[in-house]
């Protein structure tokens, strides 16, 4: 499949994230400080998005914002038709651990756990059992290229294989939307290429959702839409 199938393929999907007069505010002293307005945005499923923009242009911002890391100043955010805005706590929580999975920029692994209970962690953490899990696990570690690494620990692996079990955790719930921030930020070039393919590969095999935040246009390259921020707003 070539991009301009699978960005025909995205026009014709439903919005998994539809965001409506956004804006995004912090205090800063007695002033209050702008950092996103007026963010009008579509996200449809099966697509993957690249945000971009210059350091200090909100795109990690509206990446939080989208995800429910973060919640707007003002503005509507909803997700699968479910508004974040006025969310409970809990409720938010346990729709960002079923509906979602996050990739970050140091990976955020937990160092004296193995591989696998690294990966099995939003299992434990949203109570279910571990065992319901374990044939899902297998073909995640097989997806991210893994399966002879299940019992290694973190400090056993290179950068790039630690970013693939950051990429598996957030597979492992099965959510139809994965977030990821500088996902090749911390990683050298040939590294870095190789997880966008990866990337790449779950999108159009899976049709996950993806939204990334990359400051590399050849990163961007890999996905089927691109978001630009500039100065707070879409341009």
């Amino acid at each position: 499949m070539n991009k301009n199938t699978a960005q025909q393929m995205g026009s014709e999907q439903l919005n998994i994230i539809e965001a409506t007069g956004v804006y995004k505010s912090y205090p800063l002293g007695e002033v209050q400080v702008d950092v996103l307005m007026d963010i009008n945005l579509n996200i449809k499923q099966g697509g993957f998005y690249s945000i971009m923009g210059p350091s200090g242009s909100g795109k990690s911002t509206l990446l939080y914002l989208l995800g429910g890391l973060d919640k707007p100043t003002k503005g509507s955010i909803r997700v699968k038709g479910k508004e974040l805005v006025g969310m409970e706590d809990e409720e938010e929580s346990k729709m960002r651990r079923r509906e979602m999975g996050f990739v970050f920029q140091f990976y955020n692994l937990i160092p004296n756990l193995s591989v696998e209970e690294n990966i099995m962690l939003p299992i434990l953490l949203d109570g279910k059992k571990i065992k319901d899990y374990e044939k899902d696990l297998r073909e995640i570690l097989e997806v991210v290229g893994l399966e002879d690494r299940g019992k290694f620990t973190p400090r056993e692996l290179s950068g790039g294989q630690q970013q693939r079990v950051a990429i598996a955790r957030a597979l492992i719930n099965r959510p139809d939307l994965i977030l990821a921030d500088e996902p090749i930020g911390n990683l050298d070039s040939k590294t870095g290429t190789e997880i966008m393919t990866l990337f790449q590969k779950i999108n159009l095999q899976q049709g996950k959702t993806i939204i990334q935040v990359t400051h590399s246009q050849e990163a961007a390259g890999y996905g089927t839409h691109l978001i630009s921020v500039r100065d707070g707003r879409i341009c």
